[in-house]
């Protein structure tokens, strides 16, 4: 069962990403803030929950949630940054749509780039314990399916669609047979080719993560907008 909250004093947004293994493709993040009473018995994590399950929690996130908030990081920045940032950036991005500033962020994962020195806290498969991270989980997801969906009508031969960018055997096969196209991660081990570079090549700045349980220090918070979040 999901624990509503990590504490209880402050008001925490939970974050995750979806599609950071995909071969092709954005990495997209959400940032959720939910209220204390906030409950619905199928919320889990995204990846245990079907597409109907997901698309009806989406909606009812969206309209009970205190804020949330959407983004994205594309192919083409993934490849000059690395995969690992550009999930942090994309939870940053979110983060800085939120319309209403949170005291506490609670990652899925076990590390993260500091957000404006807010306090955080990583959880290795957050998604499966705290409702706000299984909530962001469903957003993440749920807006990139739609994305990868509109891609797929550009380039049909991959089947995203289906396969959403993900290295399904079937995917392999249409790249060995048609290529790769302008939305495929070029610094991803896409075939066996020796000369392609291997997911996660680039080399991470240990001093910009923090590795959980780690919390941060309190310090002032700079920045928010007024968005809510954006529609896929």
């Amino acid at each position: 069962m999901l624990q509503p909250f990590y504490q209880d004093s402050l008001l925490e947004a939970g974050c995750d990403e979806a599609g950071r293994g995909c071969f092709a493709g954005p990495v997209f993040a959400a940032a959720v803030i939910l209220p204390r009473d906030f409950y619905h018995p199928t919320l889990n994590d995204s990846k245990q929950l079907s597409a109907e399950e997901r698309h009806d929690l989406k909606g009812f996130i969206k309209a009970n949630a205190i804020a949330y908030a959407v983004a994205m990081v594309d192919n083409d920045e993934i490849d000059q940054i690395n995969i690992l940032r550009a999930s942090f950036k994309a939870m940053h991005l979110a983060l800085d749509k939120l319309r209403k500033r949170p005291e506490l962020l609670l990652i899925d994962g076990h590390m993260f780039y500091q957000y404006k020195k807010l306090k955080h806290q990583c959880i290795i498969q957050g998604d499966g314990l705290y409702a706000s991270i299984a909530a962001a989980s469903i957003l993440a997801k749920t807006h990139r399916d739609t994305y990868m969906k509109n891609l797929h009508k550009e380039f049909p031969h991959y089947n995203w669609k289906q396969n959403k960018g993900y290295g399904t055997r079937e995917h392999r096969d249409a790249i060995e047979k048609h290529g790769i196209c302008k939305y495929h991660r070029k610094s991803f081990r896409l075939m066996p080719e020796p000369e392609q570079t291997a997911l996660f090549a680039q080399e991470i700045d240990s001093t910009m993560i923090q590795i959980a349980p780690v919390i941060t220090p309190v310090a002032a918070v700079v920045g928010q907008t007024s968005n809510n979040g954006v529609e896929a």
